[in-house]
């Protein structure tokens, strides 16, 4: 999920990641913001109110990827799409792992399996309206999934689980290029309110699948393609009132939602609002100052902040700081030189001072050292460490000796990619640098923005290695909370896209693939787990991941904030579908 996801996130599972929000405002909840204390997000709903009105600020310090649910792979754009784009199903807005319960949303309930976990039907709520009074319909689903996974041409930033698991998926062209009309044969719609997906194999996790945004309804004669974002129909409890690009957008109710077909949502404030392209340190002031509601992010405070909040008792108790579901790492590029070599791969794996890229991100607040692929956080997780060094400081004898091994005794260069408008990131990188020129690998930085990571640059592999980018920085969270939902679109080959690709280390290993596509048909979770544990191990034996360290988020909860809770849906984030203001 989501690359900050599910991403996302992702994020991703990770997608795993993170942080909810709560629906039922006056349930297990605090009288007030002024008697919460830290981490209080994490089990009770704060600053409860059912209270109507006043406009709820988001900011961000750089652009999302898209605001179209069809075209998003960000984990908060996962969580903030709900406002207007309603999937299948959800998560249960609710603290803590509560969060990971799936409910719900435009479905009436859970699917329906059925042919050993091949088939699976839903039934769509009743009298669900888009913002112009039209009804929602079943063949809208069936669009959307069609337009987000079939066109990767056109909408090529979120992940492709439909097309990889529904039956002809791999020959079917996306309804741009479909001039029968028909759409997927797989995608039944027998009436307006029934939608049957066929497998070509068993998919256990389904119902976490159809919880993306991508299942949100999109009516054909609507979509404009990659210029939907610019006028999105709304299924949710907000439509788009403007749309700025890479400025702002302006969200009012929607007239046409109906509670009645919505046991979720409470459309609370008036208006939302979202400014991009703001400063973080203008963001985490905003915040305090109750002129921001929510970082859109949900990255948390930079570390100046950082250091405010936590020296101060009274500003202590408004921050959150939990685990998020995700893996902060390192990608090592199998496609570029040296790092074809797995040794080469190994040399960066013990050269690494993980303690200083901690130290460089914040601090443990900011995140445990991590050893593994799946963080503890996440179904499927086993502890252990392939390439252990004193203190997680780093080896340079070890490094050298697989640098001698794989033929670049002398050392050699490379390039590092991060995201300029996320510092805690180029910080990790530039610890990164200073561990490896240690023991002879010189490393030299490349920054980009956050909006464009995946669509242009470390996101497309020929991109990558023209510009001989051996490691690229990243950040992932389980699209679900599983094992499969946090590895298949970071380590399966199949995964692998030309553009908005989140296998940034173009990691293509048969015995990897094979048992990530194995596992996901096994009913037995037990042996699921098992198996999400040996596909860790597998990964760490080819060291195509430095891990460097478990995700945790230091979010400040601004004071005009109402209905605030995290869980671990949403990579660090509030649940944003009833936050409100007690600001008018």
């Amino acid at each position: 999920m989501r690359r900050s996801a599910i991403a996302v996130a992702a994020a991703i599972s990770s997608a795993s990641l993170v942080l909810a929000g709560c629906s039922k405002a006056d349930d297990n909840g605090d009288d007030g913001g002024s008697k919460a204390t830290a981490d209080a997000a994490t089990k009770s709903v704060v600053n409860t109110s059912t209270e109507k009105g006043g406009t709820v600020t988001y900011a961000m310090s750089d652009v999302p990827d898209s605001f179209d649910p069809g075209n998003t792979y960000y984990a908060y754009m996962y969580n903030f799409s709900r406002l207007y784009a309603r999937p299948l199903l959800t998560f249960k807005p609710a603290p803590g792992e509560k969060g990971n319960e799936i409910v719900p949303d435009l479905a009436e309930s859970k699917g329906k399996s059925s042919d050993g976990g091949k088939t699976w039907t839903y039934k769509l709520r009743q009298g669900v309206k888009y913002e112009d009074g039209t009804e929602v319909t079943s063949a809208d689903v069936k669009y959307a999934v069609e337009r987000s996974n079939f066109a990767r041409d056109v909408l090529s930033l979120g992940p492709n689980y439909f097309a990889q698991f529904l039956d002809g998926g791999d020959k079917y062209k996306g309804p741009y290029k479909d001039k029968s009309g028909k759409g997927l044969a797989s995608i039944e719609t027998p009436d307006k309110h029934t939608i049957t997906f066929k497998l070509k194999q068993p998919f256990t996790d389904f119902d976490y699948l159809v919880t993306a945004p991508q299942t949100a309804p999109v009516p054909k004669a609507k979509d404009t393609g990659v210029d939907y974002t610019k006028k999105i129909v709304s299924s949710g409890s907000y439509k788009f009132q403007s749309y700025e690009e890479g400025k702002s957008v302006t969200l009012v109710r929607n007239p046409e939602w109906d509670a009645k077909t919505d046991p979720l949502r409470k459309q609370y404030p008036e208006k939302i609002v979202v400014n991009l392209k703001v400063n973080q340190a203008t963001i985490d002031k905003d915040l305090m100052a109750g002129t921001t509601t929510v970082d859109l992010a949900g990255r948390g405070v930079d570390t100046q902040t950082q250091a405010q909040l936590l020296n101060n008792k009274d500003k202590k108790a408004n921050t959150d700081n939990t685990y998020g579901g995700r893996l902060v790492y390192a990608a090592l590029n199998t496609t570029v030189k040296p790092f074809d070599n797995v040794e080469c791969r190994k040399a960066v794996q013990y050269a690494i001072d993980k303690v200083a890229v901690q130290t460089a991100q914040g601090g443990p607040v900011r995140g445990d050292i991590a050893s593994t692929v799946l963080p503890p956080d996440v179904i499927g997780y086993q502890k252990f460490d392939s390439y252990p060094t004193q203190g997680n400081k780093g080896d340079a004898t070890k490094a050298k000796g697989h640098l001698k091994a794989c033929g670049q005794e002398k050392g050699f260069k490379t390039y590092i990619s991060a995201r300029s408008d996320r510092q805690q990131e180029v910080d990790a990188a530039t610890a990164i640098i200073d561990s490896l020129k240690k023991v002879g690998i010189n490393a030299e930085m490349k920054q980009y923005p956050s909006g464009k990571y995946f669509t242009d640059y470390a996101g497309v592999p020929t991109f990558a290695k023209k510009q001989n980018i051996g490691i690229m920085m990243m950040q992932w969270g389980a699209d679900w909370p599983t094992g499969y939902g946090f590895l298949n679109q970071i380590l399966n080959g199949k995964a692998i896209s030309t553009s908005g690709n989140t296998n940034l280390s173009s990691f293509d290993n048969a015995e990897v693939n094979k048992l990530l596509d194995e596992t996901i048909q096994n009913p037995d979770e037990s042996a699921r787990n098992a198996a999400y544990a040996e596909i860790d191990k597998k990964t760490m034996d080819e060291a195509v991941i430095v891990p460097l360290t478990y995700f945790k988020v230091l979010l400040y909860r601004s004071p005009n904030a109402t209905n605030v809770v995290s869980s671990a849906a949403w990579s660090g984030q509030y649940d944003v579908l009833n936050l409100g203001t007690t600001k008018k």
